[in-house]
């Protein structure tokens, strides 16, 4: 059963995960190319926010996954995680 408050409490946190792992990858060297990534990665991180304060949770929850993911690849190409 869908529940508004855990939902936010969800996205929430997602935020909060996602601002940590962007400060993980500010020390290391990128290319070009990560570059880019790392940029959508923070567009979809700020189209999270943006759903989230317009309350289309939906949105906003797809935005998270796609930016965790973006950063995710990164993270993982310098095995950081």
């Amino acid at each position: 059963m869908y529940d508004e408050k855990s939902t936010i409490q969800r996205i929430e946190k997602d935020i909060e995960l996602f601002t940590k792992n962007i400060k993980e990858i500010e020390s290391i060297k990128i290319d070009d190319n990560e570059n880019e990534i790392i940029e959508r990665a923070r567009s979809y991180f700020e189209d999270t926010k943006y759903y989230l304060e317009k309350q289309d949770y939906i949105t906003s929850f797809g935005c998270a996954t796609y930016a965790h993911g973006l950063l995710d690849a990164i993270r993982l190409l310098h095995d950081i995680i």
